[in-house]
This record gives structure tokens, sequence and C-alpha cells, in this order.
């Protein structure tokens, strides 16, 4: 997996399971190769069925324990990791996505700034309240769903009751046409109205906000109509795609959730392959070194040319300052997805890593020509990955081509909303390039799109 990047860094651009920046608090654009190919697999037929160009739409995973889904201008579609926790299979998760491309189609998304705009196009609009109580907060939760702030939900969110169904119908037309049963999106659903049931939520009449946005119930009702009379009704999601959405929902719950948790949701006497992907992480976090490298060693066993396991395998070793180590196991990764980006990276950082350990930093080693070669080829492919530009930087430094160093970090700074520091950056990277050339006209780009950035700020002040 990848760090996590800020939604800042996803609504301009987005590393491995890693966190981006973004621009609400406690909201960052999760990364990780597995992942990302599971969503998109899951969602290739919805997206076809809406008409949408695939090359277009993403299907992107914010680190939020919040159960929630937006769409935020544009064809992304944003799932909250509380959502996927909360799902019990892959054909639920369908569901959300079918909802969300109706949004995108019938062009409800506000085209605004940051998170202000994707908080205003939310699936769970009614239930941010109960959500918050569901993280943790439930005098918070209340205090959400008393009548004095309704006003004030009112204008937040920005859709209307007809958008609401309208995406809902839509929605319902994805999936048929798809082949795909409406019935993990109807379960779903009851798993909200349960939510509402559990925190004495209750609908008002004289409410604007409630007025606007259908009940749970309501929508239940309307869906299972609709789903039941489909001939899909009553069709299971393929087995391959389902073992794969386990594998990763406990992957993340993993990587995500405190040590102790995850090994209560999976204890050792689960033998399962999830079971043991959520423990390597939680073993690894928890510095058990040995533990984490046997559950690792038992995926492997089974599946020795899988890529994630021994994208895992290589990850663990990384973190635990085995740089050499880990260089077998990342390079077997990078060759069986194709030099899939996010772990391209993660390889061009093992070794840069392996290098500083052998020769020490800022010289050049016997890995460092690969090193260069697989990180631009990783931000060829994915421009929108700090953490690759950023060990490119690395490289040109130790090369000793500054302007082109200071390039990469404009890049990462950028991607990562750090416009003052990108903007110096490119500044300093045109200095010192040809002037005209193709990373002299980039350069300038970013140095245009921070000054804009940073301008925008300052209004608002």
């Amino acid at each position: 997996m990848a760090r996590p990047v800020s939604i800042a860094a996803r609504l301009l651009a987005a590393p491995l399971l890693a966190l981006l920046p973004c621009a609400a608090p406690a909201q960052s654009i999760l990364r990780d190769a597995e992942t990302e190919a599971l969503f998109k697999d899951m969602a290739a037929p919805l997206v076809s069925a809406a008409q949408l160009d695939r090359k277009n739409v993403d299907i992107v995973l914010l680190n939020d324990p919040d159960i929630n889904a937006f769409v935020a201008g544009g064809q992304a579609v944003y799932l909250q990791s509380g959502l996927i926790n909360a799902a019990d299979n892959a054909n639920e998760v369908q569901g959300v996505i079918a909802h969300e491309l109706g949004h995108v189609v019938g062009g409800h998304a506000i085209d605004s700034r940051g998170y202000d705009a994707a908080s205003k196009v939310s699936i769970l609009s009614l239930l941010l309240g109960v959500a918050a109580a569901a993280a943790g907060s439930p005098d918070a939760a209340m205090g959400v769903l008393m009548a004095g702030q309704q006003a004030a939900l009112g204008k937040l969110l920005a859709y209307t009751r007809g958008q609401e169904e309208s995406a809902d119908a839509a929605g319902a037309r994805f999936l048929a046409a798809s082949g795909i049963s409406g019935r993990g999106s109807v379960e779903f659903f009851h798993k909200l109205l349960k939510l509402e049931n559990l925190y004495g939520y209750t609908r008002n009449a004289d409410d604007q906000f409630y007025s606007t946005h259908p009940m749970t119930d309501d929508r239940i009702a309307f869906l299972q109509d609709v789903y039941e009379k489909d001939p899909a009704w009553n069709r299971k999601t393929d087995p391959a795609l389902e073992a794969r959405f386990q594998r990763v929902k406990a992957k993340l719950y993993g990587y995500l959730a405190d040590p102790a948790d995850t090994l209560k949701a999976y204890p050792e006497y689960m033998t399962g392959q999830p079971a043991r992907y959520a423990r390597a992480y939680a073993w690894h976090k928890d510095g058990f070194l040995d533990k984490a490298m046997a559950e690792a060693d038992s995926l492997l066993k089974e599946a020795p040319d899988d890529p994630y396991f021994l994208e895992l395998k290589g990850q663990i070793l990384l973190e635990s300052g085995q740089p050499a180590a880990a260089l077998a196991p990342l390079r077997r990764a990078t060759e069986l997805t194709g030099n899939q980006p996010l772990i391209a990276t993660t390889f061009g950082h093992a070794l840069i890593a392996a290098d500083d350990a052998a020769t020490g930093a800022g010289t050049k080693g016997p890995h460092f020509d690969e090193a260069r070669k697989v990180l631009r080829a990783a931000v060829t492919r994915d421009r929108e990955n700090p953490f690759a530009w950023y060990q490119l930087g690395i490289v040109y430094a130790n090369e000793g081509d500054l302007p082109r160093a200071q390039l990469a970090s404009a890049e990462q700074q950028s991607l990562s909303g750090a416009m003052p520091a990108a903007l110096r950056s490119a500044e300093g990277a045109m200095a010192g390039l040809p002037r005209g050339s193709p990373d002299w006209l980039r350069a300038q780009d970013i140095a245009m799109e921070a000054r804009a950035a940073i301008a925008r700020k300052a209004k608002r002040k």
C-alpha cells in the first residue's frame, strides 16, 4: 500500500497504500494499486451502462471512517473507507457506485473548491449526524440532528429530493443494464435505516432539509420494487470479484485500524487470506517483524506470483530498515503488474534506500540508474503521484541536475497543495532550464497555477 494524500492533491492531482493531503481536515486520498484495480473492475460495467468514457471516470478512496460517498464535479466518485468497512460484499459497493454515477450523469455535482463542494454532494447526506455518532461522537451527532441545525444542513447539502430520486432511478438502470443485482443496494440502505433507528432519527415535515431529501425507508421501498422485477435480482456476484473485495476490505482495515482492533476483527484462528492479509499489516504496524513476515510468507506460499502479496513483503522489509532485502519482491511485483506506477514507486524508493544504506546518502550507488528509469516511467504513467516526484527529485539532485530536481519538487509540492513552495521551486527550475524547453514550459505552468491558487486563497481571507 502507499501513504495517504489530501483531497487537494486529488482534486488537483494525486502515492501507494499511501495517504495524500486533503483540503478538509482529516480527509486524505488513500492510494493502493490493488484497491484501485478492484474498483476499476467493479465499476467498469456500470460506467459503460451510464455511457461514460471509462478513461474519464475515477473511483477514489478517501481515508475517512464515516460511511459516505459523493461526487464533486467532473466524473470522480469518492468512496470513504468507512463505507468499504461497512459493506458486507462487493455488490453493496456497486450499488453505491451506481447511485453516484446517477448523480454524475444527472449533472448534480456542484463545481466548487475543495471539500466544501464534495460535502454538498453526498449519498448519505441524511446521515451526517448518524455517521458522526458511529465514529464515536454521539453528542456531536445528536447536535447535528437538532432542529436548530436543520437550516445549516440545508445550506450545506446541495441535492434536492428530485435529484436524489433521479440518482436512485439512474443507478437502478445502470445495474440492470449491467446484469448486476440490485440486492446489495437494498441491503446497504437497510443498514442505513438501522442507523437511523438506532440513533432515534425522526422526520419532521416542517424541516426544510428533510423535506428535500427522501427518507431511507422511502428509498428502500422504491428500489426494492424496481430491483425485484429485474431479471438480475437473484444473480450472484462473480466469485473471483467477491474474493478480491474481501481481500481489499481486510487489507484496508489492517492498514488503517489500530493493530489491537485488527487482531480482534481478524483473530489468529482465522486462517483465510483476508485475515492473514489484515494481520500482516497489524503486526507490521505494531513492530512485530517476525509475525508480519510469517503472515506475508504464508500468503506467498499459496500464491508465489501474486504481485500484491509480493508488494506487501517488500513494503514490510523496506519500512523495517531492510531495503536491500525488499528489492527482489518489489522488482517482481513491478514486473508482474507491467510497471504499475504505485508499486514501481515503492520499488524506486527501495532502490534509492538500498544505495543510501550501502554507500551513504547523496551518492550514486549500484542501483541508481535503475531507480531513475523506474521512477521516470512511474511519473510518465501517473503524474498525479507526489511521492514518485519526491523520489525522482532525489535522483536528479544526486546527479547534480538541480533545475530538474527543483521541477520534480514543484510537481510534488503542487500535488500536495503546498503552493508557495511550489511557486519557489518552479521559479528556481525555470532559472536553470533552457527557455522554451518542455521542462521549462512545465515549470512555467506550475508557477502560474501556484500564483492563481495563492491569489484565490488571499481573496477568501
